[in-house]
C-alpha cells in the first residue's frame, strides 16, 4: 500500500463494512471468527478483528441480525449470527444505493467522454 492508502480505506470502510457483514450472512448463518476471517482475508475490508464484535453487537441491537448459541466440536459454545427480515431489507436497500453510487464514482474517476 502507498502512504495515505490506509486513511482512504478507513473512510471507505466506515460506511460499508456493516453491509458487508449483512451480505456475508445473506446465504446463511456464521459465527464471529468466520465472519472476521472472511472480512480480513485480503486486509481491505477489515485489517483486524478489534472492530468486528462491537459492530456485530450494534447490528444485533438494531435488529438487523439475531444470534443463537451452539455447542462447538472443539472448545466453548459459539455464537452464530443470522440475518433478520429487517437485515435483509437493509441489505437490499444498500445494494440498490451502492450500485448507483459505485457507477457514479466509476464515471467520475474514469471520466465520461460523451
Amino acid at each position: 500500500m502507498e502512504p495515505g492508502d490506509e486513511s482512504i480505506l478507513s473512510h471507505l470502510r466506515r460506511g460499508s463494512v456493516e453491509y458487508c457483514v449483512l451480505a456475508l450472512l445473506r446465504d446463511g448463518e456464521a459465527y464471529g471468527l468466520d465472519i472476521g476471517a472472511r472480512l480480513s482475508a485480503d486486509g481491505v475490508l477489515m485489517n483486524g478483528e478489534g472492530t468486528l464484535y462491537p459492530l456485530l453487537a450494534r447490528l444485533r441491537r438494531q435488529g438487523l441480525v439475531e444470534t443463537s448459541w451452539r455447542e462447538s466440536p472443539s472448545g466453548p459454545p459459539r455464537r452464530y449470527y443470522s440475518l433478520t427480515p429487517a437485515g435483509q431489507q437493509s441489505l437490499h436497500q444498500f445494494t440498490t444505493v451502492w450500485n448507483q453510487f459505485r457507477d457514479a464514482v466509476d464515471s467520475a474517476l474514469l471520466g465520461s467522454h460523451t
